[in-house]
């Protein structure tokens, strides 16, 4: 059976992540209170940011502002919209 966390995104209890997917305290809070579906939400906005910003995951002052959003996005509930992205005509 996966292992189930109280997702702190979607409050609710869901499917936990399988390993810590960020380094260090910061990781160790998402293993423990975010679903895999809150992940995935996070990294699709986070590729929105990363595009619509011209980020650079190598640059450390775009991964501190990209770690920022993620623990609004994750913990806060503020995902914000992202700068110049325009949703596709249906």
């Amino acid at each position: 059976m996966p292992r189930q966390v109280y997702c702190q995104y979607e409050k609710r209890d869901t499917e936990g992540l399988d390993f810590a997917p960020w380094p260090g305290e910061l990781g160790k809070r998402i293993y423990a209170g975010i679903g895999k579906q809150a992940w995935q939400a996070w990294l699709a906005h986070q590729t929105m940011l990363i595009n619509e910003n011209r980020l650079s995951p190598m640059d450390p002052k775009h991964r501190a502002f990209l770690e920022e959003r993620m623990v609004k996005f994750l913990f806060e509930g503020e995902a914000g919209q992202v700068a110049g992205y325009v949703p596709p005509a249906d």
